[in-house]
């Protein structure tokens, strides 16, 4: 188990936990101490991540123990058919998709993937998808319309390829020619993020009838030290960008960006893969149920309502000299 800065005291006390039970003595000798010490962890688990920073939280997002979109796809569907390609130039590894089911539901589910070692992540691109990987998420979304399928999309990467390759084939075209899709399809389209929600690299197979996220997971324009580094120059600001992007699942709910947050297990996703895909299973059997009620038309209508409806702002009356908040 990896262990982040802010975990330190937990992974001491773990530590001790692990080597009181290797020790061969009696069970009933060390049963006290080992009950005292993993309450202890618990108390101390409870209260650290009830308490969690926004940077924190981001922390969390790009914990490398994840499960990211195969994983989640291995737990929670069925029959999964992975298709390839976007018809135009090549396959995308940072982006897959497919036809599976999910309890006897067929869906079309799309979603960034990452990689887990070196070459891994520099197979997946580190989930920073090419023009092509849009392309191929616009594919396939096409194809769900087509058969009447709902759409799933799991969001998780640090941003679309900024690369000079990738704007040569024209990485903004892609992306807004999905948002387009997107806003217009017939078919139910549910997001949901589960690690990095990074700017248009996210938003360009996130435009759903709901969102949800994650509990520790974040959605944001830009990153914290993408962020920091165009105000203060420096990386060094990054905790405090973080807080003031107010980039977390509550603060999207708050801002009401999102329909929901999925909890995770205490601790992170990465402690109980099995919990955290069942609680992502069931918040998507329940949107498809209730998403597949309504009629085409209304679920584009509900959708461009769902967007247009964002944002405050307030409206001044002539010769009105007064300051807004």
């Amino acid at each position: 188990m990896q262990y982040l800065d802010f975990e330190k005291p937990i992974a001491d006390l773990e530590k001790k936990i692990d080597e009181l039970q290797t020790l061969s003595v009696d069970d009933e000798v060390l049963k006290p101490e080992l009950d005292r010490l993993k309450e202890k962890a618990d108390q101390l688990r409870k209260s650290i991540f009830t308490n969690l920073t926004r940077w924190q939280r981001v922390q969390l997002a790009r914990h490398p123990e994840r499960p990211y979109t195969l994983d989640y796809i291995h737990h929670i569907t069925e029959n999964f058919v992975e298709l390839h390609g976007d018809r135009y130039f090549a396959d995308d590894k940072a982006m897959i998709g497919g036809f599976a089911t999910i309890d006897g539901r067929s869906v079309m589910i799309i979603g960034h993937q990452k990689g887990r070692d070196t070459k891994d992540r520099k197979y997946r691109n580190f989930g920073m998808a090419n023009p092509e990987g849009y392309r191929k998420a616009f594919r396939l979304m096409k194809l769900a319309e087509k058969f009447k399928v709902p759409v799933v999309t799991l969001l998780d990467t640090p941003g679309a390829f900024p690369g000079l390759e990738a704007e040569e084939r024209g990485q903004a075209e892609a992306i807004a020619k999905n948002l387009k899709l997107m806003a217009t399809l017939k078919v139910p389209i549910i997001s949901v993020v589960i690690g990095e929600g990074a700017s248009g690299g996210a938003i360009g197979i996130g435009m759903g009838n709901e969102v949800y996220m994650m509990e520790n997971t974040w959605y944001s324009v830009i990153s914290p030290e993408s962020c920091s580094s165009i105000l203060w120059k420096t990386w060094d600001y990054k905790e405090q960008a973080a807080s003031e992007l107010k980039l977390t699942a509550n603060d999207l709910k708050e801002l009401k960006i999102i329909e929901g947050v999925i909890p995770e297990p205490l601790g992170g996703a990465h402690r109980d893969w099995n919990a955290a895909s069942e609680a992502l299973k069931k918040q998507l059997l329940e949107s498809l149920g209730r998403l597949s009620k309504l009629k085409p038309d209304k679920l584009v209508e509900s959708r461009i309502e769902k967007y247009s409806g964002m944002g405050q702002w307030t409206e001044k009356k002539q010769g009105d000299t007064s300051q807004d908040n």
